[in-house]
């Protein structure tokens, strides 16, 4: 059996990120600016490719309208989804259709 490997805390946060920003109907260069950073950089980070400092998170958040705080428990609950989906059994398949029975 193959190991599901957990998603990096960098791609969720990156994932959250562009969430929150489309939810804004906001474009990277909007965001990026209010932060403080490059729009490439922001793209980057969105893609889960750069590993942002705290300072730069909390940036980040400030410009989505969000704290430091609600951001990482956003992302640190959609991992521990992710986990717990990974490791729970599959629901059992309800069967339909005439069922024979022993007399």
């Amino acid at each position: 059996m193959h190991a599901v490997r957990e998603p990096l805390w960098r791609e969720v946060l990156g994932e959250q990120l562009r969430a929150m920003r489309r939810e804004l109907g906001e474009k990277l260069s909007d965001t990026a600016g209010r932060a403080g950073i490059s729009p490439q950089y922001l793209s980057e980070v969105e893609r889960g490719r750069k590993e942002p400092s705290s300072e730069m998170i909390a940036a980040l958040a400030g410009a989505l309208g969000t704290s430091l705080g609600a951001l990482t428990g956003q992302v640190a609950g959609e991992l521990n989804r992710r986990h717990l989906a990974a490791v729970s059994p599959a629901p059992r398949r309800h069967i339909t259709g005439p069922v024979l029975m022993a007399a």
